[in-house]
């Protein structure tokens, strides 16, 4: 038994480690190549567009091509114009994201919870989610005026429901019996919380986070038309208003590129927190 136990030991190890392999992939040789594949799509397209402008087959006017939306950029860039505005818009959003991830993580940890608090505020809260953002804006006028406080606020509103609900729903469906587990080895609420909660809810969290502050960036457009005089939502309002359509795609093009930037750089700082988990990653 024991030779047998010997022998088969290595061969265990080797169909573990084949199996860990298989469930999270090969190891990426060339990260810098898939980097730059998603790079692919956008600019063929910006190529096509570019050529058909140039060779007559389209108009450029009302949809300019790639080399006029650069050029726009680079104007508004060595102004310090554009910098200007992406700070202005950026610190809008990171505020507005701040307050409502906080009152949505406590709002959501709270219904998830308590059953009556569930079904005193779920109903309310899901028929506010339903409201358009920009049906918002004459009651945040208002009440704070076409200053700060309500561009924050707008942003905070559309950040806090899909934050809401990812809480909710992660909580509510954490496994019971994993809980009960905990239980029976008697663990403390702050032990239950920290060693099997937070770790069931946190994947669920992380995405939910990101969702909110997708929606952020999209609110902050609806913030700055609120009679803004800086940023990239005042330039969209100032292109349209004297005719360019080029300062504003260059505005879409800045706000995807910040957008993106800022989705890669929660995504990366909750990583660490998410290397236990086991989950599927697909092949290629």
């Amino acid at each position: 038994m024991m030779a047998m136990t010997a022998i088969e030991t290595p061969h265990l190890a080797e169909a573990t480690s084949s199996a860990t392999s298989a469930r999270h992939g090969p190891i990426p040789r060339h990260a810098s190549g898939r980097f730059l594949l998603g790079f692919v799509l956008p600019v063929a397209l910006a190529i096509t567009w570019e050529v058909a402008v140039r060779f007559g087959w389209a108009q450029g006017r009302l949809m300019p091509p790639p080399s006029r939306i650069l050029t726009a950029l680079y104007n508004l860039a060595i102004t310090g114009e554009l910098f200007h505005h992406i700070f202005v818009t950026t610190a809008r959003v990171a505020a507005g994201f701040a307050l409502g991830a906080l009152a949505a993580t406590i709002v959501g940890a709270l219904a998830g919870a308590f059953r009556i608090a569930r079904e005193m505020a779920d109903p309310m809260l899901q028929g506010l989610r339903a409201v358009p953002s920009i049906a918002w804006v004459p009651l945040f006028i208002l009440w704070f005026g076409i200053f700060e406080q309500s561009k924050i606020t707008l942003i905070a509103v559309g950040c806090f429901f899909p934050i809401y609900l990812g809480v909710l729903g992660a909580i509510l469906s954490v496994d019971r019996k994993t809980v009960e587990v905990g239980r029976i080895f008697r663990l403390s609420i702050f032990s239950l919380i920290w060693r099997i909660l937070l770790p069931a809810i946190l994947p669920t969290y992380v995405v939910s986070l990101r969702a909110g502050l997708g929606l952020g960036w999209m609110f902050v457009v609806a913030a700055e038309f609120m009679g803004a005089s800086e940023g990239l939502g005042y330039l969209l309002v100032d292109g349209q208003q004297l005719g360019k359509p080029d300062q504003i795609l260059a505005s879409i093009l800045a706000f995807a590129i910040l957008g993106k930037v800022s989705d890669g750089l929660l995504a990366a700082a909750a990583a660490p927190f998410l290397t236990w988990q086991d989950a599927f990653a697909p092949r290629g």
